[in-house]
């Protein structure tokens, strides 16, 4: 890493770091879903032959993408809804801004989708005068907050039960007190009225089913049904990847997402909706679009990173890494954090930021490990490594490498190296000179003063 960009990855880092209540806010989450991982998937006989089903799954999906998405589309059509193929963000704001338009709608009601955090609708929605209400309550909560998501599934996973009565009391009559039941009272009576008020519900598409045109919803909160069945108008946003052909693989889909995201065997809510309300049904909008976003995904599903669209945005690798557990999601400065995210971002939403994230990762494999349908995380950060590594890395690093690898690519070169290594270490040289920032931000292992073949021709060993 170089320039500006580094700069704002460490400044970021290193304040995640010294807050000591984001920390524990961290710990507290990610420790209680591991265990509860844990616990769901030892309940299995075979999880990781379940991983190895659902990367086949994906993998199908992947390979035949085109048929399958063309085929959910035209399912949608005979249902009564209507589609949307949005090559872009633009595109895909722009058209759900048209259908707000049309239907005079000047409430909005959202459930948690990081497909519209991606293409930033609410900052587009709210420039044209709609108000948008995000009714997840961690969603809500950020929002009140004016902030971003720190996680894929908890968003607010960064503020602790007084934070969050501090938020909320901006919109109650006085100061609320730092009591979890209470809060998410005084969240439904609030929220309540916005559903009743709105327009247009929208919410993001957790699977696309090709076979009937289905839109799946997975949740842990009643307000994705009262956002996709009270307002006259549903908006379905949908990442191109996030399909299934059948039933049969949403089924091993669900069995997976909820283990490797909550430690759930199933969510409290999975909500199936195929079309718009029909004439004897007394549920339901009057339409339903749904807006098929591809926003670099084909580009990214040709190249060696098309592995990544199989992610079921479980969030797992987040709650596993080592790095997204000390810092959280805001230090990444992206809308996708974690391992995932540091393998997305520099595809979709590419910039000299987002180069440097694979950066802010251990490749300790831990991400591969938690992943329900084994994606090879650590591979695709090397990946991405190998791609920046001409524009980001300076002459003098590239030549010290190089001559590393010359060094101890013989016998006798390596044996010399070491020695002149302790004594560099002795005098300190590695927080000194041309390696001092390099040295700063790692710890290298220290040098024994004896060598393993020093202790082998010695006998000692």
């Amino acid at each position: 890493m170089s320039g500006k960009s580094a700069g704002d990855l460490r400044v970021r880092t290193t304040a995640a770091v010294a807050d000591t209540r984001l920390r524990a806010s961290l710990v507290n989450a990610t420790d209680t879903f591991a265990e509860r991982k844990d616990g769901a998937t030892g309940q299995l006989a075979d999880w990781d032959g379940l991983r190895a089903a659902g990367r086949a799954v994906r993998a199908d999906v992947l390979a035949h993408l085109p048929d399958i998405l063309g085929r959910f589309a035209d399912n949608v059509l005979a249902a009564g809804g209507n589609v949307c193929w949005a090559s872009s963000a633009d595109d895909a704001t722009r058209y759900i801004a048209d259908v707000i338009a049309r239907r005079g709608a000047t409430e909005v009601v959202k459930s948690k989708s990081m497909t519209t955090e991606e293409i930033g609708l609410n900052h587009v929605l709210e420039a044209g005068g709609t108000r948008v209400t995000e009714t997840d309550l961690g969603e809500w909560i950020i929002q009140l907050a004016r902030e971003t998501p720190s996680h894929i599934i908890v968003p607010a996973i960064h503020r602790d039960r007084h934070q969050i009565a501090e938020v909320l009391s901006q919109v109650a009559d006085g100061d609320l007190a730092a009591v979890p039941e209470g809060l998410a009272a005084f969240a439904r009576e609030k929220l309540r009225e916005r559903f009743l008020a709105a327009g247009v519900g929208i919410s993001g598409c957790n699977f696309g089913v090709a076979d009937t045109g289905s839109v799946v919803l997975v949740t842990n909160e009643g307000n994705g049904r009262l956002v996709t069945s009270v307002p006259p108008v549903h908006i379905a946003v949908m990442g191109m990847e996030r399909v299934v052909r059948s039933w049969d693989q949403l089924d091993l889909m669900i069995s997976l997402l909820p283990r490797a995201a909550t430690g759930q065997a199933i969510t409290t809510y999975t909500s199936v909706i195929t079309g718009p309300r029909k004439a004897d049904e007394t549920d339901g909008p009057e339409e339903l679009h749904v807006v098929i976003l591809d926003n670099g995904r084909s580009a990214t599903l040709d190249s060696e990173f098309g592995e990544m669209l199989a992610c079921i945005r479980c969030g797992a690798c987040l709650n596993a890494c080592p790095v997204y557990r000390v810092v959280g999601g805001h230090a990444y400065g992206s809308v996708f954090s974690g391992p995932m995210g540091a393998v997305y971002t520099p595809l979709l939403l590419p910039s000299q930021q987002a180069d440097e994230l694979p950066q802010a990762s251990s490749l300790c494999g831990a991400c591969w490990e938690a992943c329900p349908v084994q994606i090879p995380l650590q591979d695709l950060l090397l990946a991405h490594r190998r791609r920046t590594s001409a524009d980001d890395t300076s002459v003098a690093e590239r030549l010290a490498w190089r001559a590393w690898a010359t060094a101890w690519s013989k016998p006798r070169r390596y044996r010399t190296s070491l020695r002149a290594g302790r004594f560099g270490a002795s005098l300190g040289f590695d927080h000194r000179g041309p390696a001092a920032r390099w040295a700063r931000t790692r710890e290298a292992p220290a040098l024994s003063k004896r060598t393993f073949r020093d202790r082998w021709e010695a006998g000692e060993v």
